[in-house]
C-alpha cells in the first residue's frame, strides 16, 4: 500500500504563494511608477491659433456696435378727416415725389360741405355786386341833389351882388336886398347839408360794402378749407421720398388722425449703433465714428447718446460726415466703430477672448522658438476692439497665444505643432 507523500503538495503551494507574492510586488511597483511619471505635454497645431506680439506705442481705445441706417427725416401721414379708403395705387418701398397720391378717401359730408360752401360764396358775390349798383345809383342821386343846391347857392349869392349894385344906386329898395341875402344864406346852408349828405352817404356806402366784402372773404375762406378737405381725401406724399408702411387696408374707415402712411427722404440717412451698457459710458457727443456698411466705410461722428439703457444696450445717434456708399438705404444692418481715446505710449497686444479690463489671467507665452508655450500671469488695463493693454506680466517683443486654450487647461506648458 502507497503512502500519501505530503512533504511535495505543501513545496508546491508554498512555491505557489511566493510566486503570487512576486506579482503582487511587481505590479505595484509598475503602477507607483506609471503614477509617479511625467505627463505627456500635449500639443496644439499653431497654424489654427490666433498669436499676438506685445508691442509698445501709442494705442487707440474703440468700441463696436451693431446698428442700422435710419431716415433722418421720417414723416408720418395723418388722415386729415374722417373717411373710407377706397383705393391705394402706391406700395411699400417705391420711390415717390411731393404730389404722388398714395391712396384715396371718401367722404360724402365733405364733399356736400364743399358744395354748399362754393354756393353761399357765389350768392355772396352776386349779393356784394347788387349792392355796390344799389349804393351807386344812391350815391348819384345824392350827386345830383348837392350839385342843384351848389347851382342855386352859387345863382343866390349873384343875386345878391347885382341887388347890392342896384341899391347901390337907389334903383331897389333896402328891402329887396335883405331878401337876397337872406335866400343866398338858406341857400347856402342847403348846398352844406347836402356835401355833408353826401359825404357821409359815401362813408355809409363803403361801410356797408366793406361788411359784404367781409362776408364774402369769410365764405371764400370757408370755401377754400372745405375745397382743401375734398383735396385731402387724395394723400399725398408731400416730400420726395420712398414710402416706408402703409399700415392700413382698402375698405377701412378710419377717423381724423389716424396714421396712414410712413415716408422718409432716402437720401439724408444717419446710422443708429447700439453699444453695450458696460462700454458705453466713456462714449461722449462729437466723438469720431467709422461706419462699415459692408461695402464701403463711412466718416461719422456721435450725434446723441440715449440717456437711458434698453436690454443692456445704449443706443448712439451718429451723423454722417461723407458720401454713403452705392446700395446704402434706410434700415440696412451696419456695424459702427466708436474711438474713445488714444493712449500715448504703452504696452498692448492683441485682444485675447478672455481678456477682462483690470484683471489677471494666465495666458500662455511663446518660449523656445516658438515650439512650446508656458503659462504665465498677466494684468490688463484698458480694451479696446482689437487689443489690450498691458499692465504686468509681459514685455514688449513676447508672443502669446490669442486663442481660447480651454482644451489644455490644467497643463503648464504646451507643444506647437508647426
Amino acid at each position: 500500500m502507497d503512502k500519501p507523500r505530503v512533504g511535495q503538495v505543501e513545496k508546491r503551494r508554498l512555491r505557489r504563494l511566493i510566486l503570487l507574492a512576486v506579482l503582487a510586488v511587481i505590479i505595484a511597483g509598475i503602477s507607483v511608477g506609471a503614477v509617479r511619471a511625467p505627463k505627456a505635454l500635449p500639443t496644439l497645431d499653431k497654424a489654427s491659433l490666433f498669436l499676438g506680439k506685445v508691442e509698445r506705442g501709442p494705442m487707440l481705445r474703440e468700441v463696436r456696435g451693431a446698428g442700422q441706417l435710419v431716415p433722418v427725416d421720417i414723416r408720418w401721414i395723418a388722415a386729415p378727416v374722417d373717411g373710407r379708403i377706397e383705393s391705394i395705387p402706391a406700395l411699400p418701398g417705391v420711390a415717390v415725389q411731393s404730389d404722388t397720391i398714395l391712396m384715396v378717401l371718401s367722404n360724402p359730408e365733405v364733399e356736400q360741405s364743399a358744395f354748399e360752401a362754393e354756393s353761399n360764396l357765389h350768392a355772396a358775390e352776386a349779393d356784394l355786386l347788387n349792392l355796390r349798383a344799389q349804393l351807386a345809383g344812391a350815391l348819384l342821386n345824392q350827386q345830383a341833389q348837392m350839385a342843384a343846391a351848389d347851382s342855386e347857392d352859387e345863382q343866390a349869392r349873384l343875386q345878391v351882388e347885382a341887388d347890392q349894385k342896384l341899391y347901390d344906386k337907389q334903383i331897389i329898395p333896402e328891402l329887396n336886398l335883405k331878401r337876397s341875402r337872406l335866400r343866398a344864406d338858406q341857400l347856402g346852408k342847403q348846398s352844406r347839408i347836402e356835401k355833408e349828405r353826401f359825404q357821409k352817404t359815401e362813408s355809409s356806402n363803403q361801410a356797408q360794402i366793406a361788411a359784404q366784402e367781409a362776408r364774402v372773404g369769410q365764405l371764400r375762406a370757408l370755401h377754400e378749407l372745405r375745397r382743401q378737405q375734398v383735396e385731402s381725401l387724395k394723400v399725398r406724399a408731400g416730400i420726395p421720398s420712398v414710402l416706408l408702411e402703409l399700415p392700413v387696408q382698402v375698405g377701412q374707415r378710419v377717423p381724423a388722425g389716424t396714421n396712414l402712411a410712413r415716408v422718409a427722404r432716402p437720401e439724408l440717412l444717419k446710422a443708429e449703433v447700439r453699444i453695450q451698457e458696460t462700454q458705453a459710458k466713456d462714449v461722449t457727443v462729437g466723438r469720431r465714428v467709422s461706419i462699415d456698411t459692408r461695402n464701403g466705410i463711412v466718416p461719422g461722428h456721435v450725434e446723441r447718446v440715449s440717456p437711458s439703457a434698453q436690454e443692456g444696450q445704449v443706443t448712439m445717434d451718429v451723423a454722417l460726415d461723407g458720401p454713403l456708399p452705392a446700395g446704402a438705404r434706410p434700415y440696412l444692418q451696419i456695424d459702427g466703430t466708436i474711438e474713445i481715446e488714444r493712449l500715448a505710449d504703452v504696452l498692448f497686444v492683441g485682444r485675447p477672448s478672455f481678456a477682462q479690463p483690470g484683471g489677471k489671467v494666465e495666458v500662455f507665452k511663446l518660449i523656445k522658438g516658438g515650439e512650446e508655450a508656458v503659462r504665465v500671469p498677466v494684468e490688463f488695463g484698458k480694451l479696446s476692439v482689437n487689443t489690450a493693454q498691458i499692465l504686468n506680466g509681459l514685455a514688449a517683443g513676447d508672443e502669446i497665444i490669442l486663442s481660447d486654450t480651454n482644451q489644455v487647461d490644467g497643463f503648464k506648458t504646451v507643444r506647437l505643432k508647426q
